[in-house]
């Protein structure tokens, strides 16, 4: 059985003129011209036709597409390579997908009388966070950033105050995404994003690389840092810390 450019057109959705094109390449040819002039595909063109999605689906370039394709000789084997593939990023999806979830949850602000809208509102991602919470131990090693970062607290109203922490919210979704994403800490990408990070530790206080790395660490070893920073996706305050140990051996050492 064989079905006309315009069959193919209709039941997959790729147009006449793409399906032209991919011809032209090399990509999917019909399996043969009828003396009319029209294209007609069989069976087999149409689970060609089938793979080119699904790895066009997966961000392959036509190319690429191609070389997979005339490499390949079992389209069973094929067909389950490219389940794989499917499944892998249905679950890199759903993962990204409640970690979105669950932001939205937290910045909710809901009715200012219920419950729930206080364990929402923004600021209560920062429980812990407060200033003084470790100013012992900063205060002695770091005598002068201490200092620097107290002027600049002292300095605050509670609308600044709110503001940095949205800031901070927002900074921790975007590096959650880079996570769930798989890129490593040391892509460019997240890297300016830790910059950003940095820039905004620098409204307080200003840490060497050794500091820096130590405050990375103290987002991993304190239980209500942790708690909030995998809040919004578990594994964040690990993925964070490393990042930054990577800017500050790169651009603070």
């Amino acid at each position: 059985m064989a079905w006309s450019i315009a069959d193919v057109a209709r039941m997959s959705g790729v147009t006449s003129r793409t399906m032209r094109h991919y011809d032209d390449i090399g990509l999917l040819p019909p399996a043969w011209i009828g003396s009319n002039g029209h294209r007609y595909y069989e069976e087999a063109d149409l689970l060609r036709l089938q793979q080119i999605l699904l790895m066009r689906e997966l961000g392959l370039g036509l190319r690429e597409i191609q070389g997979v394709l005339d490499s390949q000789v079992d389209q069973l084997a094929a067909l389950r390579a490219h389940h794989r593939r499917l499944l892998a990023e249905r679950d890199r999806l759903e993962t990204l997908a409640r970690t979105v979830g669950r932001t939205i949850a937290e910045l909710e602000e809901g009715k200012d009388d219920s419950d729930m809208a206080k364990i929402n509102r923004p600021e209560n991602l920062f429980e812990g966070f407060e200033p003084g919470r470790h100013e012992a131990e900063a205060r002695e090693r770091w005598p002068e950033q201490w200092e620097q970062s107290q002027r600049a607290i002292a300095g605050m109203t509670p609308e600044d105050m709110e503001r940095w922490q949205r800031e901070v919210t927002a900074q921790m979704i975007r590096m959650a995404a880079f996570m769930v994403a798989g890129t490593p800490v040391a892509d460019p990408a997240v890297q300016a994003e830790v910059d950003t990070h940095y820039q905004g530790v620098c409204r307080f206080w200003t840490p060497c690389a050794a500091a820096y790395k130590g405050l990375g660490q103290t987002y991993v070893d304190d239980p209500q840092f942790r708690t909030n920073f995998d809040r919004i996706t578990d594994g964040l305050a690990l993925y964070q810390r490393d990042a930054m140990a990577v800017y500050a051996d790169a651009r603070l050492s």
